[in-house]
């Protein structure tokens, strides 16, 4: 259990960071108005990020009840 705890943990870090929206900080500052609309890898990515969180949350949930 440990060793699939340390795996989907660098998963989710992997596509934590993989996600990348707008170019650099124009978007945190308004740079950028257009909606993005999560298309084609972009949109896998999110999906899997929400999957690989709930499976470390629950591998983590099992070893803490074992």
């Amino acid at each position: 259990m440990f060793v699939a705890q340390i795996i989907v943990g660098v998963l989710l870090s992997g596509a934590i960071l993989l996600q990348v929206t707008g170019s650099g900080f124009g978007r945190v500052w308004g740079g950028l108005s257009q909606a993005s609309s999560r298309r084609g890898i972009e949109g896998l990515v999110f999906n899997a990020t929400f999957v690989l969180s709930f499976l470390f949350i629950l591998i983590s949930a099992i070893q803490l009840v074992v």
